[in-house]
């Protein structure tokens, strides 16, 4: 029993003696790591790069933050964007930054030095995108597949590079989705009573206010900004009028009427989602005209119109008192050419040059009229045609009902905020290959965009929903 007795207690000495040997180690390695080793421990490791965006999905209208973090600190980089149209060109832009003391860039804080755009732009990556060197001429982007997303890569790189130069090191990316429908919208395309066009309805029963949704004379039927009304809360019907398949021809020519715009806003009226008194009309360019038409000669009452750089009339000879009209290409008396040879239809709207049994008589307007107007159109008199529409209200007695937004520098496609704009772009192929001048300067082309989108909403909040 004895020797037991010391055995157990002569392990016990020697398991005493082996952890305060491992204490004393343990504690001269920390200070051996205090002392000389830590720092240079410590340094050998750095978090990778990280690009974010968030929200990393959302509604094309939407300002996502862009935010680069664990970079070297005041060091260049370069934040760039790229993805590819439905027709599989190549778009991009890129923007310089330097990264703050702590090894980050945002965005929504810091200020581009160089690229595609300058100072402080959250947004800039994306209403500055512009073909890769080497595209085709003359593209305009456009989504026409409302149903898909635009899936924009972003990177970023090291130092400041621009989009021409060869591979460059990348050190972080991120993959965002923009859309035009919100989740639950509802897309459906209407043949009915001849009507062509595309009703998108917000998610829930309704009844939605609604809008008539009227685009320019290139035609065919354009959906994305009444997907994203949907988006916004109301039925939105995209209506075409030339220039479709299932229209009757000529494409190039108005073959549809008064009556035929009179069943598309009785088909909202009717429809069992829309509250019928609480319906508007947008129109652009040539949809102007249709806007002022349908809301003074057709015994309908919109409750509010929006027209975007657009002309009081037409130039375009009536075949019957309907309101069909000739073939658009009888307005080339008035087209203008620069020295690239590019085109402008500028002079078909000027007041002067309307047909004037044509020129709509805006007095009998009954409802509150928005005119948003691009200083810089190079595709249609908007200035003039806006003056002449104020100046007939005031005549009226009618100034209450009109509202004029004016913007220096923008062109003639004001859309929705954050698309990127095109001065000029692919007008026709045949018989002859025509480029065609919308005008606008990029920078405050997207001020525009952005601040008219805003207020067209506004309006819309005010006449539609109130």
């Amino acid at each position: 029993m004895v020797r037991t007795h010391l055995s157990v207690t002569t392990i016990r000495q020697l398991i005493e003696m082996k952890m305060s040997t491992c204490i004393r180690v343990h504690r001269n390695l920390a200070c051996l790591h205090r002392a000389v080793g830590g720092v240079r421990w410590k340094s050998s490791f750095r978090q990778a790069p990280l690009l974010t965006a968030a929200p990393v999905r959302g509604l094309i209208d939407e300002q996502i933050s862009i935010k680069g973090r664990f970079l070297p600190p005041d060091s260049p980089v370069t934040v760039r964007a790229r993805m590819h149209s439905e027709e599989g060109d190549l778009w991009e832009s890129f923007a310089h930054y330097n990264t703050t003391a702590d090894g980050t860039v945002n965005l929504t804080r810091d200020h581009s030095v160089g690229g595609s755009y300058l100072g402080c732009e959250p947004m800039g990556l994306f209403w500055a995108l512009q073909p890769a060197p080497g595209a085709r001429e003359g593209l305009r982007l456009r989504k026409m597949n409302v149903e898909t997303p635009i899936v924009m890569l972003m990177s970023l790189l090291e130092g400041h590079v621009s989009a021409s130069e060869g591979p460059s090191t990348e050190l972080a990316v991120v993959t965002t989705e923009r859309w035009y429908m919100a989740p639950g919208v509802q897309r459906i395309e209407i043949r009915q009573n001849g009507v062509v066009g595309t009703l998108f309805l917000p998610p829930g029963p309704g009844p939605f206010p609604a809008v008539l949704d009227l685009w320019g004379m290139g035609g065919g039927l354009i959906e994305y900004r009444s997907a994203l009304f949907a988006s916004r809360g109301y039925a939105s019907l995209s209506l075409a009028y030339i220039g479709h398949k299932d229209l009757p021809g000529p494409q190039n020519s108005m073959n549809v009427g008064d009556s035929y715009f009179k069943s598309a806003f009785q088909l909202l009226e009717d429809h069992l989602q829309v509250d019928g008194s609480r319906i508007g009309i947008m129109g652009l360019s040539f949809g102007v005209y249709l806007t002022l038409r349908i809301a003074t000669n057709l015994g309908v009452k919109p409750s509010c119109l929006i027209c975007v750089n657009g002309p009081v009339g037409s130039t375009l000879k009536l075949i019957d008192p309907e309101g069909r009209g000739g073939n658009f290409d009888s307005e080339q008396k008035y087209w203008t050419y620069n020295d690239q040879g590019y085109v402008s239809f500028k002079d078909v709207s000027l007041p002067a040059n309307l047909l004037p049994e044509s020129i709509m008589k805006v007095e009998r307007l009954t409802c509150p009229l928005m005119y948003i107007v691009g200083e810089d159109d190079l595709s249609s008199s908007a200035i003039e045609n806006a003056n002449l529409i104020e100046e007939t209200l005031s005549a009226a007695d009618k100034s209450q009902l009109f509202t004029r937004l004016s913007y220096p520098g923008a062109g003639h496609l004001i859309e929705p905020p954050y698309t990127p704009n095109a001065r000029m772009s692919l007008w026709s192929v045949k018989p002859k290959k025509v480029m065609t001048l919308w005008g606008g300067h990029t920078a405050p082309h997207a001020e525009a965009q952005e601040d008219s989108w805003k207020k067209i909403l506004d309006f819309m909040e005010c006449h539609l929903r109130r």
